[in-house]
């Protein structure tokens, strides 16, 4: 059996852009959310906007992640997933975290639920995603599972090249630096049924840099979406505890604290 490295991310968190730069890679089978399914046809009571069910993918807990297995005996495989779509179940199947190495991405709330909301203002408290890892890594944690990564967005877009450095070295693959980039317009297959959440990423050929103006006026932008849908701070308030304690066991800490030594 080869390894299978999951990335848990919760929506709008530049999830896609990394999984990207890991397809660049070269030497990973990867999948896109394959429990995407199984949450939004099984588990929840809402429809996920732009989202075309492709009706070969297993529905069920079980059956995808005997999915993932399967073809892990083929090939090492990278997923990019959401805690939100396995929690509470992942952590009652210990054999499977055990098998698998986990890691979890993170981004300021303030610009996931911005991004998320553009895209769907319907979301839901459970969408924004973040709690859900929390709960994700301590369960892995309770396991006796302490290799957990936590990778932040913002450090990847500050140097894509030093933070995809240090988390391949961590996860103990070497550094490739083509992966950073990739062909605009060459959108994976297996994107194509929920294509609209996807468009920067296919539009781009790397992992841009935010600017200084984008965060200067991300606090303002917030406040006038809050005006429509008042629901956005409570989202806020409630996941931003969440992120800060998975923000403490970063990748981005650990190698600010070593150097600081």
């Amino acid at each position: 059996m080869h390894p299978v490295i999951i990335l848990w991310a919760h929506p709008r968190s530049m999830s896609t852009a990394i999984e990207r730069v890991m397809r660049e890679r070269g030497d990973f089978d990867c999948l896109h959310e394959p429990f995407l399914h199984y949450y939004y046809i099984e588990r929840s009571d809402r429809e996920l906007p732009h989202f075309d069910s492709d009706g070969d993918h297993p529905t069920s807990y079980a059956d995808t992640r005997d999915l993932i297995l399967r073809r892990a005996q083929d090939a090492p495989v990278f997923a990019k997933d959401m805690s939100y779509y396995v929690m509470p179940e992942i952590l009652q199947d210990a054999e499977f975290c055990r098998r698998a190495r986990h890691c979890f991405l993170i981004r300021n709330p303030l610009r996931s639920i911005i991004s998320y909301y553009r895209l769907d203002d319907t979301v839901s408290l459970d969408e924004i995603g973040i709690e859900a890892q929390w709960r994700h890594f301590e369960g892995l944690q309770a396991l006796g599972i302490d290799d957990a990564l936590v990778l932040e967005a913002e450090a990847v877009q500050a140097d894509s090249a030093a933070a995809m450095a240090a988390f391949w070295q961590a996860l103990g693959l070497d550094y490739r630096q083509q992966a950073l980039n990739w062909e605009r317009q060459s959108t994976p297959r297996d994107w194509q049924y929920v294509q609209g959440w996807h468009r920067s990423v296919s539009d781009s050929s790397g992992i841009r840099q935010a600017s200084a103006q984008d965060s200067a006026t991300l606090r303002s932008e917030f406040e006038t979406l809050c005006l429509d849908a008042p629901r956005l701070r409570q989202y806020l308030d409630h996941h931003l505890p969440f992120y800060r304690r998975l923000q403490e066991h970063s990748l981005s800490r650990a190698v600010a604290d070593a150097s600081a030594r």
